[in-house]
């Protein structure tokens, strides 16, 4: 499925100066030489990271290349899907014309990422697929109209340091007003093909743009960068741009959010799907089976990934049943996880005391991050509430990229929407995962690596990054977290809800699952609150397959891990093995074992 821009750019996302350990160097140091292969290889990576920046501007301003800042590209149009399928047959072509046996070791791998990632590319261009996601332009959870707001807010990853940089936002805004009337269009094609998105999905589009218009003009988010100015712009300039600013989001931005409200309550809803997996689709059989392969980097089936979520399941629930007996809990473990839910102990006193709790986690994690890791990234790291026009459908925590000089910080975003269904047991699992040394090192530490090509530093594959961020999480007794058996039974929950969503995620999209079916099933294997379990399952469905990369991910990185123990024995350092798992970006599964296969070789 081509990957819309926001999901690839937040991962890295979706959405990234060298800093490499020793023994890396070393390792350099003492492998052959480039030969011209390795020169046309990498011409190839550079011509087409260029190429891929012109068509997706957006890309370039996470990474701080402002050269096409005053676009923002269209995304939804058969012109760019064409360019996008063009470019991709292009460079496989001319990878093919490169003699992979004459590359150094560095470069194979590099060979290999990029042959994987442009032959499941052009995969998602097949016309039965583009069938089904073109006409599916925006949803609630990846939709451009949640993104683009935080993106020019002033706090994002678009600059507001000279006169240019608000001049171009303007451009930017008017090429955002086009883009929303785009998506009219693709909805309405989609109407006519019998391809629609669920009710579900587009009420909660609908809540979404009703809190956008709510703001007005001063009080919108699109507003916040002429706020306050940098002190060298002058005040003619500033009101000037304070004005044009005021009639962008007036004139241009508020009317089209009004015909897209309009269209799809009146138009679009009442044709909207009842079903909510894509089993309900025509060609969705098909656009689930590529999905699994996308995300999971793996052939795999949904059955295989249905079952091993069951069998996940029953494990993490006897762990959870020890935690429940050494606390001393009597009833069942259904009754305990109400009572972690509704007991207000459990829950957070404030917004201003989940803000301080994270604060501290974060500085105990600090004190002990030395022992399990050498490579470390410079990025700095921001600890920041999620903005109330987005809260309601964003999960209780997640990361935003910073550049690669450093000069914008990667952001851990806590959730404080409904605070009555947040629970504090799981918050030092959350920081590991989201922050430290979870995406924050991954996703920092790949963008600071100059050495990679581009599309390695930047790109990537959910399976690797959302699995590294979970393999995280099980650091914590390493890192001195989870002491107290409440947070340790919190970490259970967290691993809980990945094993939960390979059951769920394929019972939506494979078995029919309803909404209902897929949220009681989680409420009851779990303590996750309502307001998260209901944002959790609305997103599967919104995003079919995405949730499925955690959980297979980690068991490959855990997988790996035990084979090195097993064979390198007290040779076995995790600095080391986080080093190779780290310093090449994130990597397909098959990629990243050929990779620790050839390292615990070496290392002996």
């Amino acid at each position: 499925m081509p990957l819309r821009p926001i999901l690839l750019a937040a991962t890295m996302l979706a959405a990234m100066s060298p800093m490499m350990t020793a023994s890396v160097h070393a390792a350099e140091a003492a492998a052959p030489a480039a030969s011209p292969a390795d020169a046309a290889l990498a011409r190839l990576f550079h011509d087409s990271d260029e190429a891929s920046l012109k068509r997706n501007p957006i890309n370039g301003m996470f990474r701080g290349d402002m050269r096409y800042a005053d676009r923002l590209g269209d995304y939804v149009t058969d012109d760019y899907y064409a360019a996008e399928k063009a470019a991709a047959e292009a460079d496989l072509a001319a990878l093919h014309r490169i003699d992979r046996s004459k590359l150094t070791p560095t470069d194979r791998i590099a060979y290999d990422v990029f042959q994987w990632q442009t032959k499941v590319s052009l995969k998602g261009f097949a016309p039965d697929l583009l069938a089904v996601t073109a006409v599916q332009p925006v949803d609630h959870f990846s939709g451009f109209h949640t993104f683009y707001p935080g993106f020019a807010s002033g706090g994002g990853a678009a600059p507001f340091r000279t006169v240019q940089d608000y001049e171009n936002n303007l451009k930017r805004h008017a090429e955002y007003v086009t883009m929303v009337d785009r998506w009219i269009a693709r909805f309405r094609q989609g109407m006519k093909a019998g391809v629609v998105e669920p009710k579900l999905v587009v009420a909660n589009m609908i809540d979404q743009l009703d809190m956008q218009i709510a703001q007005g003009v001063e009080g919108s988010t699109f507003y916040g960068p002429v706020k306050e100015f940098p002190a060298d712009i002058s005040p003619a300039d500033q009101a000037r741009l304070r004005a044009a600013t005021a009639a962008a989001i007036r004139d241009g931005i508020l009317p089209a959010y009004r015909r897209f409200r309009t269209f799809l309550k009146d138009d679009y809803l009442p044709v909207a799907r009842d079903s909510v997996g894509l089993v309900g689709v025509k060609g969705g059989d098909r656009l689930y089976a590529h999905l699994i392969e996308v995300n999971t980097t793996l052939p795999l089936k949904a059955e295989e990934v249905h079952q091993l979520g069951l069998s996940e399941v029953a494990r993490i629930t006897a762990e959870m049943e020890k935690i429940r007996t050494q606390v001393g809990y009597k009833g069942s473990l259904a009754e305990f996880f109400v009572y972690l839910r509704d007991d207000p102990k459990f829950q957070p006193a404030s917004a201003e005391w989940l803000r301080d709790e994270y604060f501290r986690i974060g500085k105990r994690v600090d004190q002990r991050i030395g022992e399990q890791f050498s490579l470390v990234p410079k990025s700095p790291l921001e600890i920041r509430a999620v903005e109330p026009y987005r809260e309601k459908t964003e999960a209780g925590g997640s990361y935003q990229q910073g550049t690669p000089d450093g000069s914008r910080p990667g952001v851990f975003y806590y959730n404080t929407y409904d605070l009555k269904s947040r629970t504090t047991p799981g918050m030092e699992t959350l920081y590991l995962h989201e922050a430290v040394p979870g995406h924050h090192f991954q996703i920092s530490l790949a963008q600071e690596n100059a050495t990679l090509p581009a599309f390695m530093r930047f790109g990537g594959n959910t399976a690797f990054i959302e699995g590294w961020a979970l393999y995280a999480e099980t650091l914590w007794k390493d890192l001195g977290m989870e002491t107290d058996p409440y947070q340790r039974f919190g970490g259970l929950s967290d691993e809980m809800l990945r094993a939960v969503r390979l059951v769920v995620d394929t019972g939506i999209h494979a078995k029919g699952w309803t909404r209902d079916q897929a949220l009681d099933y989680m409420l009851g294997h779990s303590n996750i609150g309502k307001a998260d379990a209901t944002a959790e399952v609305e997103r599967y469905i919104a995003i079919p397959g995405q949730a499925l990369a955690y959980k297979i991910g980690a068991l490959t990185i855990l997988k790996l891990k035990a084979k090195a123990q097993r064979e390198l024995g007290a040779k076995f350092d995790p600095r080391a093995f986080h080093a190779q798992v780290l310093d090449t970006g994130a990597l397909p599964m098959s990629v990243l074992e050929a990779k620790i296969d050839a390292w615990i070789k070496a290392s002996k």
